[in-house]
């Protein structure tokens, strides 16, 4: 295995600067180690592209089951990986905070699993019902279609408010779709089936059986992966509020109950969400040790990011 022969990954460069923007000791540990997995791969590839990929004719076809575990964490250059470590840093900051650090990587594999398996079915689909082979030779990389996988996870739990996709304000509930279709057209070369994929398992976690079965094996195997919460949204008298469910009776899976902020992103970009949990992260560490008084070293630190 040899390092990519490269210039200069003007990219990469960008994504570190993030990353220590945030504070490595900010960044929770599933997320964490899925920001290093990716760039280690990037840097230090176990296969070239062209054997990484996915694809119907080379996973289906000729039986190369293992590039399902290989596309999701390969990329095709330095920016495609900044778009995508950016994205998954602000979703793992937010979701790993709500669902636990082990139910967060639970996700995290199965989800990169389930994405390619996914768009396995659909490019075989549209090959056959569009009689275009070339859908079954199309060939993906890239992280993505586990982002808006974890994308529909989190407007599921934060469901207000609006996001702005060029320049037209959309709702939560919407935004994948109306990102799915805007990077299609927009982004020459992004994968339409790749990303609809991720957006089908998401809702296969939202809407679906899967979390279920998902819960289901994890009691099979393990009894140490706490069950997340369940959150129900309801308004009364314009009062926005909510209550956790434990599955299975789990007083384990306690879950603090999240700021307003985490229920209605008031379209904030995902940069300033980003900076908002990162700061509630630092409220909670500061009143956990010190009850009443805040943290003022860190919250001026994190206002100045």
């Amino acid at each position: 295995m040899q390092r990519r022969s490269r210039g200069i990954n003007t990219g990469l460069i960008l994504l570190f600067s993030q990353i220590f923007r945030v504070g490595i000791n900010n960044i929770p540990p599933v997320t964490l180690a899925t920001l290093a997995l990716n760039i280690w791969l990037f840097l230090n590839p176990l296969k070239p592209l062209y054997n990484s990929c996915i694809s119907v004719e080379r996973c289906y076809q000729q039986k190369d089951w293992q590039r399902l575990l290989l596309s999701p964490v390969h990329h095709a250059d330095d920016w495609h990986l900044y778009f995508n470590m950016v994205s998954m840093l602000w979703k793992g900051v937010n979701l790993e905070r709500r669902l636990g650090s082990k139910w967060f990587a639970y996700i995290i594999a199965t989800f990169s699993l389930l994405t390619g398996v996914v768009y396995l079915l659909l490019q075989f689909v549209f090959a056959e019902f569009m009689n275009e082979p070339d859908y079954r030779r199309n060939c993906a990389v890239g992280f993505s279609g586990v982002l808006f996988a974890l994308k529909v996870l989190n407007n599921h739990y934060c469901p207000g408010g609006f996001v702005n996709i060029l320049g037209f304000p959309v709702p939560n509930r919407f935004a994948c779709w109306a990102e799915l279709v805007a990077i299609h057209f927009f982004t020459p070369g992004s994968s339409f089936s790749g990303h609809l994929a991720g957006i089908l398992v998401g809702l296969m976690y939202t809407q679906g059986p899967l979390k279920k079965m998902m819960e289901t094996c994890a009691g099979m195997f393990s009894s140490n992966i706490d069950y997340p919460g369940q959150q129900y949204y309801f308004n009364s008298s314009g009062y926005s509020g909510y209550q956790d469910h434990y599955p299975y009776s789990r007083p384990g899976s306690y879950e603090q109950a999240p700021r307003n902020y985490d229920v209605y992103t008031a379209g904030l970009s995902e940069e300033e969400q980003l900076d908002r949990a990162l700061r509630a992260s630092l409220w909670d560490r500061a009143h956990a040790s010190h009850p009443g008084q805040e943290n003022q070293k860190d919250l001026k630190h994190m206002t100045g990011m």
